[in-house]
């Protein structure tokens, strides 16, 4: 075998597993009884073999690791017999053996670093001295080593990885800080010091401490592998024991069987818990050990009944109850296949230390081991901190921080204010800018700047409040703190905080740290911090402050009301509104108020809610008695509302659905939003959004409103369905004799090949069936020309006509131009009907398919080398409708294929020794052949026509009817399974026939060709108008249900702002208040801190000439928004579309 090849041991393993294993023989000759020897040139793992069928077992009955075979039995009889079978395999297979390096019939083994007997096996490093002397290691690399060079060997060792879960802990930045003389020193005098007290190493520092276990644990683990035990081999016939362990974070479980009344263990499973199974029970924690020794020794436990020995009886409880729930259910359901015996330890361990090999080692030794090498695992925190409360004038300091960054690491900046309790004034405030810091670094130094303005105050308490979680959590403990920057951060505030004792952490949101949030965005604009100093700064943090609202306790008002903050003043600045947490009550109550208003102020509503009342005497006589009719399924409850609720004869189903609540009909446009276009709506359709209306609700003709208000939403339009008119078809066009009319298309976007042609131009001749191919680099129209002129000119001559689609390459100038010279006419198809070129795009369909077949290489670059070459075949087959192949009707003769030139088939020579005659023969034959061809074509194209019409129903699309157009190609890039594929509406100009219309782009943004088949419109749905309800007082307002508090399209100015020079004389007015004129663009981006994303839209105001971008918070322009959103959208969805002529 060639030396260096990096598979020729699994090729060598596989030929051992073959001759070992018996899978097979080399075959013999017929009639020779020497072994036919294998072909030295064939790879050895494929000599020619056969499975064996003479019903023997394996030589072995197990593998080889390479070139070492371990021979076991059971006597020296079977020795010899296995020796014997082992001898002939490698005879057969011409397989050598090493006589020096083979050792024979001896009770004990070294394989593969093990000691192998029929005792068990035992571990055998090759330098075990060197391992247990070894010192601690001083980097993460040699750790590692050590670590993977007991990794071997772990299956030994009881608890290797509780014992090792402390040291795969460790991370660089541990071993860089143990790196200093001064923290060495100080680790072995706290070891020294301490000893095993673990009360006493808890007041020290938590990396000392970490040190102080590592170095325990690598101590234990040199001792455990120097004195393994020995794994006693799995007997069959012997019950498995499995004796399970848990403590506080971790489990074990070992597998035994009793030798001689001595339990011996066979394997060892062990491990640590995660975080949310630290706060399992115990029992829990006993089942999650028996889980892990079931799975890691499925094989050897399967179909036999195990004996398990356990601290509590409560594992037994768990497979003879039947109301298990949670994780119990799912534990109990994975330990039914099994067949287990619970045995509890009535006097503890103690009642079967006797039993137990002394390899194995006592629990409760364990317990007080593991103590000192328990590492930093803590329960999982599911209560969050309380928030702090401060009364009302107690004394005290509180501190807010903030810090923000630039995205990639430009730069960070991060601010610090100290407030004095009661009076929340300023006593200091600082900002500061430091190059490369990240956001959460910021955030740390910011709070570690809320220390440097602590320093020189008495001390109190003290509340210290940020809008970083991660900060805030990993300085309380609560999450762990990894990245090496942050932890060294992390250790310098703990260690400031240690001079307040009674000091209080608090996240709070970003909206309530506007002081600290504003310094600090102020010194990343600037970049650069200052001191705050003057007392109007002083007062504007004072005003941005809100954190009073959420630390000093309220006091309870008897009659709460909702606050209603101030709309934001327009700025040049990013401005951020505040909206209004009003209580759920109140908005209830509004709601309750305005529908009351809306149906007052309905005339059939309020009658009737006066007939119910008893006020009949105001009433007409004739509406007494219409009320009269329909009172009994109506009510009104105590707030006046009126609400539909049919008697209980109804029908079971109507009966569940009582209380419904009469809308008005100035309301019911807002029901029919929420219940269909909002997000909770869903743009369900009709069926659906009327049943959950009419659970709720109800007015008259419900059913009609919900089918005309989903009939006429734009989005369930342009995004549902697709066309389902047909339109009648003219009958394609018809040729009379070869190459009048020519059919184009090309196969685009093909692998580029090794000439670097990437398309494929497809040319067909629409009487005689005829294809060429050419393939080219682009598609631009000079390059199309070039190859016309090339393959189609110089070979046929000129056209009439040259039928193809509308890509730009066809209809540009360069190519009319081209035509014209020529004396062709070109005939585009309509636009978004490919059917118009069906000749053509069939023959790409079957140009590709056959292409396919013979592409070879991974890349498919060889395409070129088989396009054109695949012509004769196309051409020389017969053709189903024409009933001659496309090659005779051109040429007058079929071509002969190679096949047929080299064999005496088809020759004509002995009849045709005349040239005339046989000239004569062949045009008469040809013009009879073209007659029929002829006809032919013009029957299948009519039979098409009619059965294609015959099909199609009527349409009622006329002159002046608004319709949708449906594109279907969607743009590279982009998803056509979220795309809407109908556009519009368009208003139809002109009819062309009864298969093809013109609508009308002019004005529009379409940029569309403007005649298009009737297949791809459908009608706008049109609904007749519906009577207006009467009302009281025909004046009032429409009422919505949420409703602003300002004047729609108006702006609150601040006193304090001015917005640009501007000519009073051209305003119309009021000096606080802005009109927003229209809007005109839109723009989004992503607030890189908390991932929101923002959309700001720029304003023109009436009055004023500068337009500004303001936050789509702060607009207070529904209608124009609504607008604007609408047409916005609208452009998005259309330039997600691909039309012809951008192909």
């Amino acid at each position: 075998m060639p030396f260096g090849l990096k598979n020729a041991p699994q090729i060598y393993q596989r030929m051992l597993d073959n001759a070992l294993y018996g899978f097979t023989r080399i075959p013999r000759l017929e009639g020779d009884p020497a072994r036919k020897q294998p072909d030295p040139e064939a790879s050895p793992d494929l000599i020619p073999s056969e499975p064996k069928d003479d019903g023997k077992k394996s030589v072995l009955g197990r593998r080889s690791y390479i070139d070492g075979i371990l021979i076991t039995a059971e006597s020296w009889d079977h020795l010899g017999k296995r020796v014997e079978g082992l001898l002939e395999v490698c005879d057969e297979w011409n397989l050598s053996i090493s006589v020096v390096k083979s050792f024979w019939g001896k009770n004990r083994v070294e394989y593969l670093g093990h000691k192998v007997s029929s005792h068990g096996l035992e571990a055998n490093p090759k330098d075990l001295s060197a391992l247990t002397e070894l010192p601690f290691r001083g980097s993460l690399r040699a750790m590692q080593s050590f670590l993977g060079s007991l990794n071997y060997y772990s299956k030994f060792i009881e608890d290797y990885a509780i014992y090792a879960a402390v040291l795969y802990e460790l991370r660089e930045v541990d071993f860089a800080a143990m790196s200093k003389p001064e923290t060495r020193s100080r680790i072995q005098n706290l070891a020294a010091a301490v000893g095993d007290d673990r009360e006493e190493t808890g007041r020290s520092a938590e990396a000392d401490l970490r040190w102080i276990w590592a170095q325990k644990s690598f101590s234990k683990l040199k001792e455990k592998v120097a004195s393994t035990p020995i794994l006693r081999h799995f007997r069959p016939e012997l019950q498995p024991v499995v004796v399970v362990y848990a403590n506080d974070w971790a489990i074990s479980a070992a597998l035994m069987q009793e030798h001689d009344d001595v339990f011996h263990p066979v394997m060892f499973a062990r491990c640590t818990l995660k975080s949310n199974e630290l706060n399992y029970g115990i029992v829990e924690k006993e089942v999650l050990a028996l889980l892990r020794v079931l799975d890691l020794g499925h094989n050897l436990q399967v179909g036999r009944e195990i004996k398990v020995l356990a601290r509590y009886s409560t594992l037994a409880w768990l497979f003879r109850s039947s109301g298990l729930q949670g994780r119990l259910g799912q534990w109990a359901a994975l330990l039914s296949p099994w067949t287990l015996e619970i045995v509890k330890c009535t006097k503890g361990e103690n009642e079967i230390l006797g039993a137990i090999a002394a390899t194995i080692t006592p629990r409760a030794e364990v317990d007080e081991t593991l103590i000192a090498i328990a590492p930093r695992k803590e329960p999982r925190r599911k209560i969050q901190a309380p928030i702090p409360t401060v009364y009302p004038g107690e004394s005290l300091w509180v501190v807010s921080f903030d810090g923000s960054a630039r995205v990639k690491r430009g730069g960070g900046a991060y601010s610090a204010i100290l407030w004095k309790l009661p009076e929340w004034t300023v006593v200091k405030a600082r900002s500061e800018y430091v190059d490369g810091l990240t956001v959460n670094e910021a955030e740390y130094r910011g709070l570690l700047l809320c220390m440097d303005l602590l320093e020189g105050e008495d001390q109190q308490r003290l509340v210290i409040c940020g809008d970083s979680n991660l900060v805030i959590r990993q300085v309380r403990g609560e999450i762990d703190c990894k990245a090496p920057g942050l932890t060294i951060l992390r250790q310098k505030a703990l260690d400031r905080l240690l001079a307040w004792p009674d000091h209080e952490l608090l996240h709070v949101k970003r909206d309530w740290n506007g002081s600290a949030d504003s310094l600090a965005g102020a010194a990343l604009q600037r970049q650069a911090g200052v001191e705050v100093e003057e007392d109007s700064d002083f007062e504007d943090l004072v005003t941005l402050n809100r954190l009073e609202e959420i630390l000093v306790a309220k006091e309870a008002e008897e009659h709460p009301s909702a606050k209603i903050n101030p709309v934001a003043t327009r700025t040049t600045g990013d401005s951020r509104s505040r909206p209004t947490v009003l209580q759920e009550e109140v908005v209830r109550d509004l709601r309750i108020g305005r529908i009351k208003q809306a149906q007052d102020e309905e005339v059939w509503i309020a009658g009737l809610k006066k007939y119910l009342l008893g006020a009949v005497h105001d009433l007409p006589p004739e509406d007494v008695k219409s009320y009269h009719t329909v009172g009994s399924d109506y009510e009104v409850d105590l707030d006046g509302l009126l609400f539909y609720c049919p008697p209980a004869k109804r029908t079971t189903e109507e009966h569940d659905g009582l209380m419904r609540l009469v809308v008005p009909e100035m309301l019911q446009q807002d029901v029919l939003h929420h219940y269909h276009s909002s997000l909770e709506g869903g743009h369900q359709g009709i069926g659906r959004t009327y049943q959950r209306i009419r659970d709720h609700f109800h007015w008259r003709g419900l059913y009609r409103s919900v089918q005309r208000y989903v009939g006429e939403c734009v989005d369930c339009e342009t995004g549902k369905g697709r066309p389902t008119l047909q339109g009648e078809s003219p009958g394609n066009i018809q040729a009379t004799y070869p190459f009048q009319i020519i059919a184009m298309d090309h196969i685009p976007s093909l692998p580029k090949s090794h000439k670097g042609n990437t398309e494929l131009l497809i040319w067909v001749d629409l009487f005689t069936g005829y294809v060429i191919a050419k393939a080219s680099a682009s598609r631009t129209a000079q390059t199309i020309a070039e190859s016309y002129e090339e393959c189609v000119f110089r070979r046929f001559g000129a056209s009439e006509v040259i039928r193809h689609d509308r890509e730009p390459g066809f209809m540009a100038d360069f190519f009319r131009s081209f035509n014209k010279i020529l004396g062709q006419r070109q005939r585009a198809t309509m636009a978004y009907r490919p059917q118009a070129n069906g000749t053509a795009e069939r023959m790409v369909q079957t140009t590709t398919r056959a292409l396919k077949m013979y592409v070879q290489e991974l890349d498919q670059r060889d395409w070129v080398e088989y396009a054109e070459r695949l012509t004769f075949a196309i051409n020389t087959a017969q053709d189903r409708i024409r009933g001659e192949t496309p090659f005779y009707l051109v040429h007058g003769w079929d071509a002969r294929s190679t096949l047929e030139a080299t064999l005496p088939v088809g020759s004509t020579a002995r009849r045709d020794r005349e040239p005339r005659r046989w000239r004569y023969q062949i045009q008469r034959y040809y013009q009879q052949a073209r007659s029929q061809v002829s006809e032919r074509i013009r029957e299948a194209i009519s039979n098409r026509a009619t059965r294609h019409n015959e099909e199609v129903q009527p349409h009622e699309i006329e002159i002046r009817s608004q319709v949708w157009l449906y594109l279907d190609r969607v743009k590279e890039g982009y998803a056509w399974k979220l795309a809407h594929l109908w556009h519009g509406p368009f208003r139809v100009t002109e009819k062309i026939g009864e298969h093809a219309v013109k609508i009308e782009t002019a004005g529009t943004e379409y940029q569309l060709f403007p005649i298009v088949h009737i297949s791809k419109l459908k009608l706008v749905r049109t609904f007749p108008d519906r009577p207006t309800a009467r009302l009281l007082d025909e004046r009032s307002e429409r009422v919505d249900l949420d409703e602003a508090l300002l004047p729609e399209d108006s702006w609150t100015r601040d006193l304090d702002e001015a917005l640009a020079p501007e000519d009073s004389s051209t305003r119309d007015l009021d000096e606080d208040e802005y009109e927003v004129e229209k809007i005109a663009d839109m723009r989004t981006g992503k607030r890189t801190r908390y991932g929101r994303i923002y959309r700001e839209f720029l304003v023109h105001w009436r009055g004023y000439e500068d337009p500004t971008w303001v936050d789509e918070a702060d607009l207070n322009c529904g209608a124009l928004l609504h607008e604007f959103l609408r047409d916005h959208t609208s452009r998005n969805r259309f330039g997600v579309m691909q039309s012809h002529e951008e192909l």
